[in-house]
């Protein structure tokens, strides 16, 4: 008992060569653990060596040398004496002892920020006659332009997605945490499931689906062009036997799948044997995903991409086995409006039926929670993109159904007609 707990212990330290998420403020980096190799992180070099040993979530002080210090569970101390309101208060510049060539001083005699403020505390001769309130506003701005921490996160889903929309939103298509977590509650994915997932947002969705489902299931992620991108997917840290569940499959091969074309055998010619290596590896990926995907029997499908998601939907869809989910992202309503039109047209012809489609859109605000002082953000995303989800439903089942809903209709009353003279 002992050892498993120590183990659970230990996926909570930093350790060397884990990917980790820093934090400043409102800004995310992810970066990798490495000793000896400094970091960029806002215009500062950074070494990490320090932080293997600490826990996750704990905040460290940058010294000189852009090494890393624990920092000590101590805050500014402000004076009790406030003033209850600030109209005396003239705003001149003229209320600070310290000039500027007096704070570089101090830095180069190895003043923290917390001493550096204080500092600009004892020397405002106005500081003092501000409300509590204005006090507190001034410790914040003067704790932002001159202490210099940052904490070091565990990565997770959430992180990832806010780190991405504030930093790159382009790259993930402007996808939103709070909108992300409802496509994997929509998609229900979950643990020793087969999920398809077809993205073009660095990997961040296929990360998400893999971390819900925690290393148990398959994951077969659907990939235009050459390669599948897989570069935010690394950022989540995950181990080795997290990436044997994950497969990919070209999504320009779909089309000979369904039509049983598909050729997943030896190259007929051989090549150079580093290239034959290379391109037999490649073959049995290729035919281990097909095997997944020819039953047909998937249990989820997720869609986020660039690409217009009406054909990806109408072909992908045919994979998933009835009663099961699938969502589809877009920033736009146009594409997905088409989709849900489409859906309905197909669903009694050769495609899947659906039923329960739903389109929503969502819509986010944070609030600012102080005393007496709560009150929405001024700035928040303008939107969070749109939502298309729906079930899928046994063809030959929803056919049986509208026939036998057919004949259970009695048939129209005929009008008896009487011939009239004169």
């Amino acid at each position: 008992m002992a050892e498993s707990i120590e183990e659970d212990d230990s996926a909570y330290i930093i350790k060397d060569g884990d990917y980790v998420v820093l934090k400043r403020g409102d800004i995310y980096k992810a970066v990798q653990i490495q000793i000896k190799k400094k970091v960029m992180f806002e215009k500062q070099w950074l070494f990490l060596e320090k932080a293997v040993g600490q826990l996750y979530s704990t905040s460290f002080e940058v010294v000189s040398g852009g090494h890393l210090e624990p920092q000590k569970a101590k805050t500014t101390e402000s004076s009790t004496e406030a003033g209850s309101d600030n109209r005396n208060i003239v705003d001149d510049g003229k209320s600070q002892k310290l000039t500027r060539d007096d704070i570089e001083t101090l830095k180069e005699q190895g003043l923290k920020g917390q001493e550096i403020i204080q500092q600009l505390i004892d020397n405002s001769s106005t500081f003092r006659d501000k409300t509590e309130f204005s006090q507190q506003k001034y410790i914040k701005k003067k704790k932002k332009k001159y202490e210099s921490t940052i904490t070091v996160l565990r990565p997770s889903c959430r992180i990832l997605a806010m780190m991405y929309h504030g930093r790159e939103p382009g790259k993930i298509c402007h996808l939103r945490y709070d909108t992300l977590a409802q496509m994997l509650t929509l998609g229900n994915i979950h643990a020793g499931g087969k999920v398809l997932v077809f993205e073009t947002c660095a990997g961040l969705v296929l990360g998400a689906v893999m971390e819900r489902m925690g290393g148990y299931g398959k994951v077969v992620q659907m990939y235009p062009g050459d390669g599948p991108v897989q570069a935010g997917l690394e950022s989540f840290g995950f181990p080795p036997h997290f990436h044997d569940t994950l497969h990919t499959f070209p999504i320009g091969h779909v089309n000979a799948l369904l039509a049983g074309t598909l050729d997943t055998g030896p190259p007929k010619e051989l090549a150079l044997q580093e290239k034959q290596d290379r391109m037999e590896a490649k073959r049995k990926k290729l035919a281990v995903a097909a095997a997944l995907l020819e039953g047909k029997n998937a249990d989820g499908l997720i869609i986020a991409s660039r690409f217009h998601p009406s054909p990806v939907l109408l072909g992908l869809i045919k994979f998933l086995a009835p009663s099961r989910p699938f969502v589809v992202y877009s920033q736009y309503k146009e594409p997905l409006i088409e989709c849900y039109t489409k859906l309905k047209e197909n669903s009694n012809k050769e495609h899947c039926a659906v039923i329960n489609l739903q389109l929503t859109d969502s819509w986010l605000r944070h609030y600012q929670v102080l005393p007496n002082r709560t009150h929405p953000v001024l700035q928040m995303s303008g939107g969070g993109g749109y939502l298309l989800s729906g079930t899928t439903v046994d063809m030959q089942y929803a056919k049986a159904a509208s026939s036998q809903q057919a004949v259970e209709q009695p048939p129209a009353k005929k009008l008896k007609l009487t011939s009239s003279e004169g």
